[in-house]
């Protein structure tokens, strides 16, 4: 089965609120975006954003460049919804972020903790790595969320990738660099 169609079924389900990774609101991810983008025009892209609340809460906040991108038309359509007319103010992407176009040195910041610990081949990994180096701007900065050494093995049925933050860095270390952790 293909992500997006394993993705769609979750989410056209609609049991993904039942789901161990679901959380009402991206608190953790607002604190941490809040710290390193102070101002509104900060374009930010949340990649695997799904459903999630994090679009809703970023415009709330006055951000007015935020794309979302995710697998799922399914969610991102739940998204929209929920946002009603607001939802123009957002730019949507679907596919999967290592084959849908991105502009180059676009973001300021590059948020994802929902896609990048499913990426189990160390190749993909390195594009995605490479894709988000191309499409932050120089001074941008990247924001990865991961399933840590001690946590699940698995997510919605799927393997992931654990990471501890040596592991993190070691792959990160060529195209970005650690500022806090």
């Amino acid at each position: 089965m293909k992500k997006s169609e394993r993705w769609e079924k979750v989410y056209g389900s609609g049991l993904f609120n039942e789901k161990s990774w679901y959380t009402p609101r991206l608190v953790t991810s607002l604190r941490l975006i809040e710290s390193v983008a102070a101002e509104s025009s900060t374009a930010i892209i949340d990649v695997g954003a799904g459903a999630s609340t994090l679009v809703d809460d970023l415009l709330s906040r006055g951000y007015s460049s935020v794309t979302a991108l995710d697998v799922s038309r399914t969610a991102l359509g739940q998204s929209q919804a929920r946002l009603g007319n607001r939802s123009d103010l957002v730019v949507w992407k679907t596919g999967d972020v290592l084959a849908v176009p991105l502009p180059a040195a676009a973001y300021d910041l590059w948020h994802d903790r929902a896609a990048f610990h499913f990426l189990i081949r160390r190749e993909d990994r390195i594009a995605y790595l490479k894709k988000a180096y191309r499409s932050i701007k120089a001074d941008g900065r990247l924001m990865l969320g991961v399933f840590a050494r001690e946590g699940p093995t698995s997510c919605s049925g799927l393997d992931v990738v654990q990471s501890g933050l040596a592991e993190l860095m070691q792959e990160c270390e060529k195209t970005f660099r650690l500022i806090d952790n």
